[in-house]
């Protein structure tokens, strides 16, 4: 990979960490009516409040991702006319890619 896509690629998943972080602790608020976990791995946070931060947080960054990585595919294939290395569709079953 070339080392501007892998800066993209940092930069984005920073990017998407930040954003995911503050629209989850903003969710949590509204639905909790508490503040989220500062660190859900102390052993003074609840179980049941560790777990769901994890699985949000997870969703959150994994969900970021994939719009970042699909967004930044398709920006890279109207600038350049090529999807990018390593994102070309499936090949069909019985088909040779040459």
């Amino acid at each position: 990979m070339a080392v501007g896509s892998q800066l993209v690629g940092i930069a984005t998943g920073v990017a998407v960490k930040k954003v995911s972080d503050a629209l989850i602790s903003r969710l949590w608020r509204k639905t909790r009516r508490n503040e989220p976990p500062a660190d859900p791995s102390a052993p003074g946070t609840p179980w049941g409040d560790a777990i769901a931060w994890a699985v949000a947080s997870g969703i959150a960054v994994a969900v970021g991702r994939l719009v970042a990585t699909r967004g930044t595919a398709r920006a890279v294939t109207k600038v350049t006319g090529r999807v990018p290395e390593g994102m070309e569709p499936p090949t069909p079953k019985g088909v040779r890619r040459d």
